[in-house]
């Protein structure tokens, strides 16, 4: 069974700038999680985060958002606009992983993993050691991409 839930740690995240686009298909029930196995970068001038595979105990924080399926077939188009995963080449690649909420249960999901790979060897790339976007100063300013 496919999951209706995907991990955003970024501007889709509750409170943040593009919070309104998982809203496009509907409710959702947002709860935080935390992702293993994963490093996040932020990416200046773009103004947005991504995240790569990393080591075991890496972790990146932010929130489960749960769908019920038919407001997760009607957001998934959305979100995977916002995300280029259809641009040539992709912006980012929708994956499935495995999360860990707040709880402490863990949850199937999707989440969305930067794709550029060589743009991450370029000027104004950070590794957030925290794991939390949310430590970025100005984040609320779009990159040049408007995303």
């Amino acid at each position: 069974m496919e999951p209706h839930t995907v991990f955003v740690y970024g501007t889709l995240m509750p409170g943040e700038r593009n919070a309104h686009v998982a809203a496009q298909g509907g409710v959702f029930r947002a709860a935080p999680a935390t992702l293993g196995g994963f490093r996040l970068l932020h990416l200046a001038p773009e103004g947005y985060p991504g995240i790569v595979r990393g080591r075991p105990e890496d972790r990146v924080r932010g929130y489960a958002l749960t769908y019920e399926a038919s407001a997760w077939a009607q957001a998934r188009p959305w979100l995977d606009a916002l995300e280029g995963v259809d641009e040539v080449p992709p912006l980012y690649t929708r994956e499935r992983v495995r999360l860990t909420l707040g709880t402490g249960a863990e949850c199937a999901a999707w989440t969305y993993v930067y794709a550029r790979l060589d743009r991450l060897a370029g000027p104004g790339v950070r590794e957030l050691p925290g794991g939390d976007w949310r430590a970025v100063r100005g984040r609320a300013r779009r990159g040049p991409d408007e995303r």
